[in-house]
């Protein structure tokens, strides 16, 4: 005789197995993925990764004195304001809480050279912010890094002043040094390694310190709030073609340590590449994604008539995004390959 319903109800009731994964009182709800397992929210990881980006800073303000900190301040509040101002116009809400201006502005001032003028600073934190983010719809909805297309449009609209570089604690108007990567791509001078870890060295702010850099990278890969397959997958790139051409010519070419060091790698590798909104959200897409960005980098850096090529790099491989999204998807279970 099968049980009324009367007992089926006092029997699930009574059983432990079912009170431990449906207590009593709460429904079941039944969602599809991706879920949730972490108590973190956009605002935790925005303030993470501007935390990540201190000692840098810092390192920045200690090298370039008054100069990183006026660029710092005015391409934060700049990118605040123009947020501001853009949300009004839409009607949306004006909370700016989540960090997302203030990355923006201050990845863009790291960007840029310590002897940068703050008027065109302040046009690059606007560009960034109005063209690169809001003109797609606000965060999340980007195609592109918007901190890199500010400094796209300085450094088509500023060529000489993007170009412009001090050595560290360089007080006087006038004297001027060219970064490592200039220096060996156009003279065949090297940097010894110490000066590009420790940041002794010209350049735009934020490719200084290399320790600094690293630190804050690794900061974001531990709380997760970095895939760690992006920065890995790019230097490795990186390192394994310097190899190749150093070991074939190693007055031509770089040692591959200096490569990895030297320039805005680093900042663009743990920074920039790894951007949750314009880089790929599947595992073989992220690897894809380092890969490419890492061989554009070499590309240019070795063939370019550039020293450097960070930005365009991750520029590039951000538009590509979409597609490494749609050709790397994984199979659904169950479904039988076309």
């Amino acid at each position: 005789m099968e049980p009324t319903p009367e007992k089926m109800t006092n029997q699930s009731k009574k059983d432990p197995k079912e009170a431990f994964w449906k207590p009593e009182g709460i429904p079941l709800v039944l969602a599809s993925s991706p879920h949730v397992t972490k108590n973190t929210s956009v605002v935790k990881i925005m303030w993470s990764v501007i935390l990540a980006l201190l000692p840098a800073s810092v390192m920045a303000v200690i090298y370039f004195g008054r100069s990183a900190v006026f660029l710092i301040v005015v391409c934060v509040i700049s990118s605040l304001i123009t947020e501001v101002i853009i949300r009004f116009i839409k009607g949306q809400s004006l909370i700016i809480k989540d960090g997302s201006a203030i990355i923006t502005g201050l990845l863009l001032a790291l960007t840029l050279p310590p002897t940068f003028p703050l008027s065109s600073a302040v046009i690059g934190s606007v560009f960034a912010i109005a063209i690169g983010k809001q003109v797609f719809g606000g965060l999340g909805y980007n195609i592109f890094n918007p901190a890199l297309i500010g400094r796209a449009f300085l450094q088509a609209s500023f060529p000489v002043p993007m170009t412009t570089w001090v050595l560290p604690f360089v007080k006087f108007d006038g004297i001027s040094a060219a970064t490592p990567l200039g220096l060996f791509k156009f003279e065949k001078i090297s940097t010894d390694l110490l000066s590009l870890l420790t940041g002794n060295i010209g350049g735009t702010l934020g490719e200084t310190c290399a320790l600094a850099i690293i630190g804050g990278g690794l900061f974001l890969l531990i709380l997760h709030h970095a895939d760690w397959r992006i920065p890995l997958s790019c230097l490795a790139t990186v390192l394994i073609i310097s190899t190749g051409f150093w070991l074939v010519n190693d007055r031509e070419f770089a040692n591959p340590l200096f490569h990895l060091l030297s320039g805005g790698l680093l900042l663009g590798a743990f920074f920039m590449a790894t951007d949750m909104v314009t880089s790929p959200i599947t595992p073989k897409g992220t690897w894809i994604f380092g890969m490419g960005a890492g061989v554009l980098i070499m590309v240019i850096r070795l063939f370019g008539g550039l020293a450097e090529g960070v930005m365009y790099s991750i520029l590039l491989m951000n538009a590509v995004t979409p597609l490494i999204n749609r050709y790397t998807k994984p199979q659904i279970f169950g479904e039988k390959p076309k």
